[in-house]
């Protein structure tokens, strides 16, 4: 729990996600990474130079969830919960039967999300990304859109005014699977129709047979997005590398 706190308070002030008296939201999925991202930043919260709000949101996509026990664990943390209900999945799947709905999909996640934030008024949006997420995207992008291009560690959205941070991206997927299993967090089984099918996939396995022969791959990747550097990607601070982790 230190270690990883420590590395992502080092991600937080390498990109000064993090000022005094920010309201940051937490948008929790149910999956491994949005829950260790919340139970880690409620932790940070407890000795960070700059306090900070903290709270949980969860867009319900009409799949048939249950967050009775991501309800229970925000409880054990002292951070407030709320659940916006959604139509998005009937919509999307059963309504249009969309053959790519991925794109979609998060459109309609990100318009829900944002202005859950608003109304409730909030600064700032923490998500779940980690480092291999970054490396994934960078490849996505470079392989089927010809573009050298991630999403950024910290992005200023000017239609609402709200900030979305990254604070994980030091952090190695395994890493966070770890920390989670260690916690036992109540990690949501995906109900989404075409999870495990989607371009990600392709990259993740991709990723995973080069790096057989190739075992610095994503380090190597990763630290040349901060090099070159990607718009908003070159750090400030010292670089922990994540390949230090367990």
């Amino acid at each position: 729990m230190q270690k990883l706190m420590g590395l992502v308070r080092r991600c937080v002030d390498d990109y000064h996600m993090i000022e005094a008296g920010d309201k940051i939201a937490v948008g929790v999925s149910g999956g491994k990474d949005s829950l260790a991202l919340m139970v880690l930043l409620s932790g940070l919260r407890e000795y960070f130079d700059k306090p900070f709000d903290l709270e949980a949101i969860t867009i319900d996509m009409g799949l048939g969830m249950d967050y009775s026990q991501i309800e229970t664990l925000c409880e054990e943390w002292k951070v407030p919960y709320t659940i916006v209900k959604t139509e998005i999945a009937p919509i999307i799947f059963d309504h249009r039967k969309e053959k790519n709905p991925c794109s979609m999909c998060a459109k309609m996640r990100r318009g829900a999300l944002n202005q859950a934030i608003l109304d409730k008024g909030f600064n700032k949006l923490a998500l779940g990304h980690h480092y291999d997420d970054a490396v994934e995207t960078f490849l996505m992008s470079l392989i089927f859109e010809g573009r050298i291009s991630c999403f950024q560690p910290v992005t200023h959205l000017d239609r609402t005014g709200i900030v979305q941070i990254r604070p994980m991206l030091y952090l190695h997927e395994k890493t966070v699977e770890n920390f989670a299993e260690r916690m036992k967090l109540p990690v949501l089984q995906n109900r989404c129709p075409v999870d495990k099918t989607t371009k990600r996939e392709e990259i993740k396995q991709l990723i995973f047979e080069l790096s057989k022969t190739y075992p610095d791959l994503k380090e190597r990747i990763f630290g040349a997005m901060q090099r070159y550097p990607l718009p908003e990607w070159e750090p400030t601070g010292r670089y922990k590398r994540p390949k230090d982790q367990e």
